[in-house]
């Protein structure tokens, strides 16, 4: 099982991320930051990854740090399960629908760390949660995961139908990407030899 625990802390925040790469798509979050927590509980179920996220952040200047931190937390958690990558996919995509709203994401765990990120919100909060922290989020994530990540929302006028289908096509695109492939079996999917660092 690909199944790893990291922590960590700063003057600003306390995270500890347990991922299973290979999980039934269970979750736990103790964020205090509910709609973040919706939203990766996306990832989980989506993504069929067992995903546990407890963080203590400086909630009371705002969500900034905590909803960042997650998202490097995260992105550390994913590129130490990997380990050396052999065997995996190593792409993934999904586009994913909800009413009229439609996010494509592409994925590439290829060692390097770029975001594309076109997405445009018709407001800028949902429930009180600023939606600009969702880039940083990602940023955070790709930048600690090394991995080139493509996210594109594609059409929407609800903000939160936007969120939802960006996390839900978060997680199949992730899902794809780390699945085995039986006949890159103990191969690393590069003709480099290697998708680390």
């Amino acid at each position: 099982m690909r199944e790893v625990q990291v922590t960590r802390n700063t003057l600003e925040t306390q995270i500890t991320v347990t991922i299973n790469l290979d999980g039934t798509g269970k979750s736990r979050f103790d964020t205090g930051v509910p709609f973040l927590e919706h939203m990766m509980d996306q990832i989980a179920r989506h993504g069929l990854i067992d995903l546990d996220v407890v963080a203590k952040g400086d909630l009371h200047i705002d969500a900034h740090h905590t909803v960042e931190d997650v998202g490097i937390t995260l992105g550390q958690a994913l590129a130490k399960a990997l380990g050396d990558k052999k065997g995996i996919r190593r792409y993934g995509h999904a586009y994913v629908p909800l009413d009229e709203a439609l996010s494509r994401v592409v994925i590439d765990l290829s060692g390097r760390p770029g975001l594309e990120y076109g997405v445009e919100f018709t407001r800028a909060a949902i429930g009180g949660f600023d939606v600009d922290l969702f880039g940083e989020f990602f940023r955070g994530f790709v930048n600690h995961a090394a991995v080139t990540l493509h996210i594109d929302n594609l059409k929407g006028k609800n903000a939160h139908h936007q969120a939802e289908t960006i996390f839900k096509a978060f997680g199949r695109a992730l899902r794809m990407a780390i699945e085995y492939d039986e006949r890159m079996a103990g191969v690393t999917p590069s003709t480099k030899g290697t998708l680390v660092g």
